[in-house]
């Protein structure tokens, strides 16, 4: 599909790298790990729904085997990740701040949404938040956008890269077709 930039892609946001019947990958609107130390991509489910539970068997395991295929196409594409490993995180957190537009209490199944973030774990991480063998480190809600600052997303070469190796993997691992999905 390539990356889209323009923020059509299928109908999704700016910065879809793939999308298919399981769900799609995409860039971060904020990039909460950088690209030097490791980079940081999102994978959304076939569709929104609040609780991954909420997916059909089929759905959940279509998702599943798209994100293990991210991941993997990370570890084979970034050289950043020589001799390191990917973390997967399940969110939707932060929307339900009760800071987070719209302001106030929210119901968790009206805000929700699923998503998982795939990190990348450089072994040479140099900032403290993804040092190597140590947790991540994340900020309050209230504080995430000015820390994510700092970090510079995967570019437009690393998720071309991405994509072909996704694919690839989809294809060969997973036997993903658009018919057989």
């Amino acid at each position: 599909m390539g990356l889209d930039t323009t923020g059509g892609g299928r109908g999704r946001a700016e910065g879809v790298i793939w999308a298919g019947a399981w769900g799609w990958v995409s860039l971060p609107h904020m990039p909460l790990c950088g690209r030097a130390d490791g980079g940081h991509l999102c994978v959304h489910p076939p569709r929104d729904v609040w609780e991954r539970g909420s997916l059909s068997a089929a759905e959940l395991m279509g998702w599943s085997c798209l994100v293990a295929a991210t991941g993997q196409a990370m570890l084979d594409a970034l050289p950043v990740l020589a001799d390191g490993c990917v973390n997967y995180w399940e969110a939707g957190n932060w929307s339900l701040h009760d800071q987070a537009e719209p302001v106030g209490p929210k119901d968790v199944r009206r805000h929700r949404r699923v998503h998982l973030h795939v990190f990348g774990r450089s072994r040479h991480a140099a900032d403290p938040a993804w040092r190597w063998g140590e947790a991540p480190c994340f900020p309050r809600a209230v504080a995430a956008a000015a820390w994510a600052s700092r970090f510079e997303p995967l570019q437009h070469a690393e998720c071309l890269a991405i994509e072909a190796r996704l694919q690839r993997v989809l294809r060969e691992k997973y036997g993903w077709t658009e018919q057989a999905a």
